[in-house]
């Protein structure tokens, strides 16, 4: 598999959303999903490179 896909995982949803804004900050990233509990323990969002991030009208919502 060639597709790269960075993960966050934080106890609460404010803490996975800080987490996966600093990730796309610093990395050139895109959000791929908004944070999200239902995949078992913890919060998780996933970011991957500018070119592969979903456009704005296939977007889960934004960093807010």
């Amino acid at each position: 598999m060639d597709d790269v896909v960075f993960m966050v995982r934080a106890g609460s949803r404010a803490d996975c959303l800080e987490q996966l804004r600093l990730l796309c900050e610093r990395m050139g990233l895109q959000p791929a999903t908004t944070p999200t509990d239902s995949a078992g323990r913890g919060w998780v969002a996933r970011a991957v490179p500018m070119t592969k991030a979903p456009d704005a009208d296939q977007a889960d919502g934004a960093l807010s």
